[in-house]
């Protein structure tokens, strides 16, 4: 899958196997994918910073990909998928890296840099902004009342592979990864959550027939179960990290959003991406870019673009 010098590795890490995409040297650039994805999502970025002197690592994130999935559902806190992280970065022999997180790997960076800030030079965030804790309620309850049970968040907490799996693998990835909508998202129950994904679509321009076989065969293998533990462990993360409460993440960031991606374009989650707002709770924040007219998979939709955004931001460092 996708050669062209990419190494592909396992390591050990927190106690479970970890595997790494790797190409280049230099200075080291963790990129960490979000849902449903792994880090094959990062293929254009490990070609460019490896071109441009860098060593770029993706690994798959616990429960995706080639690396570990743990049966336990509450083995996926932010403290989980961080410690693995510094294992990898302890593994890779890297004191300090650079981080580029997106959706799912965004929210894991976060927690990267508030933990363990002496491990990031760095760091550009796409899609998910910093979500300061709200000590009074907990992160599902919040969800269920501002958008509804079939919010997807909110389905996700229930079995819901059964569902997907009956809809076919294939068809979930393609609707997922070409046709969420620049709104907050739904997932109705029964009959109408098929008719919302088994439906005719039309590759965009960025995602190939045989990129997305990359995706739907590596799902095969897997299975949902493992990514989508990372929502059901919402409440859960909320409760272990009340110590963090006020807490700022103090790394040079900058973040990347696309107008059409359905985070700018819910409720409550636009507001956190206001530039003010953000560096209250990120003082080290230096930018944020809306980009026009992308949606949500934005590293893969505009690669030249990200790719330059992310570089003209850790030359700097």
């Amino acid at each position: 899958m996708e050669g062209n010098g990419i190494e592909h590795r396992t390591v050990r890490a927190n106690g479970i196997n970890i595997h790494l995409a790797v190409k280049g040297e230099g200075p080291i650039i963790l990129f960490l994918h979000g849902f449903p994805e792994f880090w094959y999502s990062w293929r254009h970025q490990l070609h460019a910073f490896a071109s441009l002197g860098y060593r770029a690592v993706a690994p798959d994130l616990r429960g995706y990909g080639d690396s570990d999935a743990p049966a336990d559902v509450n083995s996926y806190t932010y403290f989980h998928v961080v410690g693995d992280l510094i294992g990898v970065l302890d593994a890779i022999g890297a004191d300090k890296v650079f981080v580029v997180g997106h959706d799912w790997g965004a929210l894991i960076a976060w927690y990267l840099c508030l933990f363990r800030p002496d491990r990031v030079k760095a760091l550009v965030n796409l899609s998910v902004a910093f979500p300061p804790r709200d000590a009074m309620n907990k992160p599902i309850d919040t969800f269920r009342a501002f958008y509804g049970d079939e919010y997807y968040i909110c389905r996700f907490q229930g079995a819901i592979e059964t569902e997907l799996a009956e809809i076919g693998i294939d068809k979930v990835l393609k609707y997922a990864l070409t046709s969420l909508p620049a709104a907050p998202f739904y997932l109705p129950k029964g009959k109408a959550l098929r008719e919302q994904i088994d439906i005719p679509i039309t590759l965009p321009s960025w995602l190939s027939e045989d990129e997305l076989k990359c995706y739907v065969t590596q799902y095969e293998k897997t299975g949902f179960t493992g990514s989508l533990n990372y929502y059901r462990n919402f409440d859960l993360g909320w409760e272990l990290t009340a110590s963090w409460t006020g807490s700022k993440v103090e790394v040079p960031t900058k973040f990347i959003v696309g107008d059409l991606d359905l985070t700018y374009n819910t409720p409550g989650f636009r507001e956190s991406m206001n530039f003010d707002v953000m560096k209250k709770h990120v003082p080290l924040l230096e930018d944020v870019v809306v980009m026009k007219g992308v949606g949500h998979f934005l590293q893969e939709e505009k690669p030249d673009e990200i790719n330059q955004h992310i570089h003209d931001f850790f030359h700097k460092f």
